[in-house]
């Protein structure tokens, strides 16, 4: 009697094994992919709309400047587009134009940040509705060209030194020409920016009263105060500091609608 025996077909089954593996990595990466990319529009298309509406909101407050540029924020975009509801929304909105008193004042860029935003995804799709933010906080400046404009004193220069705004400016007395410098506080009082300049000297000036007095009038024609134009999204001023690129002023405001 002749007995067979047969090999188990191991090798064939670990070969099965190890390909049906790949193709499930293969499919995990491709689901991955296509996520990602999903992700990707939903946060184009919410960028495209809300900058849509930040548009109008603007126009619509007569305020000046180039299209707004907006980024969202958070990870994942996609679960924020459906659910309504955003981390960060960063508005950039340059060459933010203002009339105030008939004088044109000028922030270069002002970097506005919205958190906690609520915009239903049928809001974004219509283009009608609320889109409203939990706190809106913005930072700009005000370029030192727009402030001397405004104060009436020739050949005035202003600038910031050591964190302080200081200013200087020719002043003639008895004949002769000096240059008087002084340094200001600043502070913020409702929507205008207080400038009060003291402590202002003339190197070489003559010690008489004469010459004391032009100081003096030096010192109470640049103390005034800057109104700010109407700023964004109802946002009121919180604080100004002097840097040398002009006045830093921080604004900000809470549940407050970024669209309407």
């Amino acid at each position: 009697m002749t007995t067979t025996y047969y090999a188990e077909e191991t090798r064939p089954r670990r070969r099965r094994g190890r390909r049906a593996l790949i193709t499930l990595l293969v499919l995990l990466i491709v689901v991955a992919g296509l996520l990602i990319v999903g992700d990707r529009v939903a946060a184009n298309f919410a960028e495209k709309k809300i900058a849509e509406q930040v548009s109008q909101e603007v126009a619509a407050q007569n305020a000046q400047a180039a299209p707004p540029e907006v980024s969202v924020g958070g990870f994942p975009f996609l679960t924020q587009v459906l659910a309504g509801k955003y981390e960060k929304i960063t508005i950039v909105m340059r060459d933010v134009k203002g009339d105030v008193n008939g004088d044109s004042v000028t922030l270069p860029k002002l970097d506005i940040v919205a958190h906690d935003v609520a915009a239903s995804l049928d809001t974004l799709r219509k283009g009608t509705g609320d889109v409203v933010a939990k706190t809106v906080d913005g930072t700009g400046t005000i370029d030192y060209a727009s402030v001397t404009a405004l104060i009436d004193q020739p050949g005035l220069k202003l600038s910031e030194r050591e964190g302080k705004l200081v200013a200087s400016a020719p002043v003639e007395v008895l004949g002769q020409r000096f240059t008087v410098n002084g340094s200001a506080e600043l502070s913020v009082k409702g929507k205008q920016i207080q400038l009060k300049f003291a402590d202002a000297t003339a190197e070489g000036l003559p010690a008489v009263p004469l010459a004391q007095q032009v100081v003096n009038n030096f010192v109470k024609q640049i103390s005034i105060n800057v109104d700010v134009p109407t700023l964004p999204f109802q946002m009121v001023l919180k604080e100004v500091r002097a840097t040398p690129e002009g006045l830093a002023v921080t604004a900000t405001a809470n549940d407050v609608p970024i669209s309407s």
